[in-house]
C-alpha cells in the first residue's frame, strides 16, 4: 500500500509540474505577443507621421489631345500607334486644296478693295476739285452781285430789272453748285471711310487673307510636344473636324507620381522632403524622388447647389475611412523617367525626419515590397 501510495503522489506531482510548466508557456508567449503587439502598435502611429507610406500611387504624365484647327480629309499620316514624336514632328495633314482656293479668293478680294479704294479716292479729288470751281463761281457771282448793287446805289437807273434779276439768280445757282459739291465730298468721303491702312474695308480684307494663310498652315498638324502617340485608330481620307480629337500625346516633358496619402499622414510632411518610391514595372529596384507638392483639397461628392438643402452622408461603422489627399511626387532619377508609363502603379515613402531606427525600417520595408513586385 506504501509503494502504491508513493507512486501515486509522484505521478501526480509530475502532472503538476507539467501543468505549471505549460502554464508558464502559455503566459510568456501572451506576453511576448501583447509585446510585439504594442511595439508594433507604436511603430505604426510613429511611422505614419514620420516616414508615411502608401501604395496607392501612379505614375501621372500630361495627356494632350491632337486636335486639327480646320476641318477636313487627311491626305498623309507620319505616325503610329505608340510611336516616339518629337515637339514640332509633323503628325497628320489636310488636304489643302479648299484652303488654297480660300486663299486665292482673299487676295482677289484685297485687290478688288484695293481698287475701289483707289476710285473712291480719285472720286474725292474729282469732289474737292468740283468743290474748288463751285466756290470759285460763288465768288465771281458774289462780285457781280456786289457791283450790281453798288451801281444801283449810285444811279437806281443804271441797270435794268432784267440784269438785276439775272445776277441774283447767278448768285442764287452758284451757291446752290458750291453746298451740292460740298455735299458730294462729304458723302464720298464717308462711303470711303478712314483712308489709308486704318481703313475698315481694308483691314477686314487684310484680316480675311491673313485667315487664309493661317488656314493653310493650319492643315499640318505637328506634335505640341516630345511624347508617345495613344488613341489612334484612322488613316488617310478619315474626314478630321475642327476641335474634335485625333489621337492623344502622352507628354515626357514632365512625369510625376501621385501619392494618395491618407489625411494623417501630412502633419509632418513638408515641399521637399525625400522620397523613396518602387514602380511595378521594375521590380527589385528603389528610385528617389523629392515631395512637390501637397494636395490641399478634394471632392468629397457633397457639393451643394445654390437653394437647396447640404446633404449629410452618414456611417454606420465604427471606423470611419480615413481621407486621403493626393502628393505630387517629383522623378529625380533619369532612369525611373525613362521606365514610368502613365498610369503605371508604385508604392511611396516619405522621409519627414533624421530618426535612424524609423527611416532604417521604412528602408527594409519598401525593400521588402520592392521584391513582393514580383509576384503582384
Amino acid at each position: 500500500m506504501t509503494d502504491n501510495s508513493q507512486e501515486t503522489n509522484k505521478e501526480s506531482t509530475g502532472k503538476n509540474n507539467k501543468q505549471k510548466s505549460s502554464n508558464q508557456s502559455v503566459v510568456w508567449m501572451s506576453r511576448i505577443v501583447f509585446l510585439l503587439a504594442f511595439i508594433i502598435f507604436v511603430w505604426y502611429l510613429l511611422a505614419e507621421r514620420r516616414t508615411p507610406y502608401t501604395d496607392q500611387a501612379r505614375v501621372t504624365e500630361l495627356i494632350i489631345p491632337i486636335t486639327p484647327r480646320v476641318s477636313g480629309h487627311i491626305t498623309k499620316v507620319h505616325i503610329q500607334l505608340n510611336s516616339a514624336v518629337e515637339e514640332h514632328d509633323r503628325l497628320f495633314e489636310i488636304d489643302k486644296a479648299p484652303f488654297e482656293l480660300a486663299l486665292q479668293k482673299a487676295k482677289a478680294n484685297l485687290d478688288n478693295i484695293t481698287q475701289q479704294l483707289g476710285a473712291q479716292d480719285a472720286g474725292i479729288e474729282a469732289s474737292a476739285s468740283s468743290v474748288g470751281i463751285a466756290r470759285a463761281q460763288l465768288d465771281r457771282a458774289q462780285r457781280n452781285y456786289d457791283r450790281t448793287q453798288r451801281i444801283l446805289e449810285k444811279n437806281p437807273d443804271a441797270v435794268s430789272q432784267a440784269d438785276i434779276d439775272r445776277v441774283e439768280t447767278s448768285l442764287d445757282q452758284a451757291k446752290e453748285k458750291h453746298l451740292s459739291a460740298k455735299a458730294n465730298l462729304k458723302k464720298a468721303k464717308e462711303q470711303m471711310g478712314v483712308n489709308g491702312p486704318e481703313n475698315p474695308q481694308l483691314r477686314l480684307a487684310i484680316a480675311e487673307l491673313e485667315k487664309a494663310q493661317l488656314d493653310i498652315n493650319y492643315t499640318t498638324i505637328y506634335a505640341s510636344d516630345r511624347g508617345y502617340i495613344e488613341s489612334f485608330n484612322i488613316d488617310k481620307g478619315y474626314y478630321a473636324m475642327s476641335g474634335q480629337p485625333l489621337a492623344t500625346l502622352v507628354s515626357k516633358s514632365d512625369i510625376w507620381i501621385q501619392a494618395d496619402f491618407r489625411e494623417n499622414s501630412l502633419s509632418n510632411m513638408k515641399i521637399g522632403n525625400k522620397v523613396k518610391f518602387i514602380l511595378d514595372v521594375a521590380p527589385g529596384e528603389i528610385f528617389e524622388g523629392t515631395v512637390r507638392s501637397i494636395g490641399v483639397g478634394v471632392d468629397t461628392g457633397n457639393s451643394v447647389n445654390r437653394g437647396s438643402l447640404p446633404s449629410i452622408q452618414s456611417s454606420s461603422t465604427w471606423l470611419r475611412d480615413p481621407q486621403r489627399f493626393p502628393v505630387t511626387i517629383k522623378i529625380n532619377d533619369e532612369k525611373a523617367i525613362a521606365l514610368c508609363r502613365a498610369g503605371g502603379q508604385a508604392d511611396v515613402s516619405v522621409y519627414t525626419g533624421d530618426s535612424w531606427l524609423l527611416n532604417t525600417i521604412a528602408n527594409i520595408r519598401i525593400g521588402i515590397n520592392t521584391y513582393l513586385s514580383y509576384v503582384r
